[in-house]
């Protein structure tokens, strides 16, 4: 899930009605103190809250809040905090804030109830921390999706508190401001803890947590996310330009997320690892592990995934450097049809001229077929391709895998540029547009290979006299939409030894990454 820091969770809230204490986030010190002096003009006290803004619960526990009236304490506490990290996140901001005079306290949280298959709202007349401990004294307001809250359980919790009708009314309106404002940007989950009776008689949303739905990121880009992924870790460069893979082709799944830079100690080096499928992934991880490996990364392709959508994933586990073999292993029941997968890794190998032994097990629907393009292809190869099915065991095939490193000799893997057949850059070479791509035909050649390619392509691409040359046989938009199979297209000619097709597929942000040599 995508997670907004607290100052961009409190804009929506007051875009939705609810009253936010006063204040801005602050990425220097200077500009900390600069916050502070604008609150202090207003305010008889001028004491101010630093707040660290961190993905994390419990900030006032690390030094992540404090208090202060005078601009030198605040500029300590700020430049403190902004040297501060939290897990592997260095603290960006700070949110300077008009320190809320509180009278009581109270806790919301609007959350997805995924058994009830419906959105919920949890209150407690109690907020602040150890809510946890507390969860007896929670209530559990029903909503409807279009509707919002229930009237009746909203109005039960209320009269538990003992509120005026006045304070009744506008807590209240908070609970329901609370579904509106999850709703508008399509929240898994909102947070206000806590929501504060002020002193001044008004409610106050103190503080607040919110999540992104991961598949509504791209229909808010007001709300400046950049990744939708919950690493433990800043992305990294190579996560970017994979998250950008995933938010252009949406045909199956691909998440990554690199895990380690350098083989841990004693261990037999670092894997490329890609799976498929959550469980089965987890199981040939451990299986990889205890065969004395280092996982440099977690990929998975799964959910029906296109063949471009592979050939890319393999592109960029292979942007690691250091590797000593590539391990792919997952669920051997997938219903996903497995040679699309194995034509993407054909092409992603034999364009990188891979010289690291690789290890595929893709079991599930036609993984025969799937088996037999690995091993045709690995005769193209330096290094050894070995494919398996559903009934050869992860601890297996990464003891197998554990073989073909130990006689390789001390190879690691170099980064490259693919290789790109030379008549690509001929002008008079052929160009048929597809989806973040383009086929490229050699026209000198294409009597002698029109046939193959026909064949190959399944009938995709045809002969037309009439143009002197290849032509799409589908609409321009339909062909686009056939990557895949012009994927399978060229790893066939490939395999069949027809030179003169090739299908370039872009990988955006990943050759300004490896800087283009090979």
């Amino acid at each position: 899930m995508a997670r907004l820091h607290e100052y961009q969770g409190k804009a929506i809230l007051a875009a939705n009605g609810f009253k936010i204490p006063r204040g801005r986030a602050a990425s220097t010190a200077d500009d900390a103190v600069s916050a502070a002096k604008e609150l202090a003009a207003d305010e008889k006290s001028g004491e101010v809250v630093i707040k660290i803004q961190a993905w994390t619960t419990g900030r006032a526990g690390i030094g992540g809040v404090a208090f202060a009236k005078k601009p030198d304490d605040v500029r300590t506490h700020a430049t403190r905090m902004l040297a501060m990290k939290v897990g592997e996140f260095p603290v960006e901001a700070v949110l300077v804030e008009e320190k809320v005079d509180i009278d009581r306290e109270f806790f919301l949280s609007f959350a997805i109830d995924d058994a009830a298959r419906a959105p919920m709202i949890i209150f407690a007349g109690g907020g602040g921390s150890g809510i946890e401990e507390r969860a007896a004294s929670t209530r559990r307001i029903p909503c409807d999706v279009n509707r919002g809250p229930l009237d009746s359980a909203v109005d039960e919790a209320v009269s538990s508190c003992g509120l005026s009708q006045a304070h009744a009314k506008q807590l209240a309106e908070s609970i329901r401001r609370l579904f509106t404002a999850a709703r508008s940007v399509e929240a898994r989950s909102l947070e206000i803890n806590p929501l504060v009776l002020a002193k001044s008689g008004e409610f106050v949303a103190a503080d607040c947590r919110i999540t992104i739905d991961d598949y509504a990121v791209a229909r808010h880009p007001e709300l400046g996310i950049e990744i939708a992924r919950e690493f433990d870790h800043p992305p990294t460069p190579l996560e970017r330009v994979a998250y950008a893979v995933e938010q252009n082709d949406h045909r199956g799944t691909f998440y990554f997320a690199q895990l380690a830079r350098a083989a841990a100690k004693d261990s037999k080096g670092l894997v490329g690892f890609h799976g498929a499928g959550g469980g089965g992934s987890m199981m040939s991880m451990d299986a990889i592990v205890n065969a004395g490996f280092t996982i440099a990364n977690f990929t998975d392709t799964s959910g029906n995934p296109s063949a471009s959508k592979v050939y890319r994933a393999a592109r960029i586990i292979l942007a690691q450097p250091d590797l000593v073999g590539y391990f792919g292993s997952g669920s051997g029941v997938a219903s996903q049809e497995q040679y699309w997968s194995a034509y993407g890794l054909a092409k992603a190998f034999w364009e990188l001229d891979l010289d690291i032994p690789a290890v595929i097990r893709l079991g599930g629907n036609t993984e025969d077929r799937a088996v037999d393009i690995l091993h045709r292809i690995s005769k193209l190869l330096r290094a050894p391709i070995e494919g398996y099915r559903k009934t050869d065991s992860p601890a297996m095939i990464a003891a197998r895998f554990a073989g073909l490193v130990a006689g390789a000799d001390g190879t690691k893997w170099k980064p490259r540029a693919p290789r790109v057949p030379k008549f690509v850059k001929d002008p008079s070479a052929a160009m048929l547009p597809v989806k973040s791509g383009r086929v490229w035909i050699d026209t000198a050649k294409w009597q002698q290979i029109r046939r193959a390619i026909e064949t190959h392509s399944g009938g995709l691409i045809v002969d037309r006299p009439a143009m002197a040359g290849p032509a799409m046989s589908l609409p321009s938009e339909e062909f686009a939409n056939k990557d895949s199979e012009l994927l399978a297209c060229d790893v066939e000619c490939r395999l069949a030894g027809v030179e003169g097709f090739y299908l370039e597929l872009d990988v955006p942000g990943l050759e300004e990454l490896l800087g283009g040599a090979r």
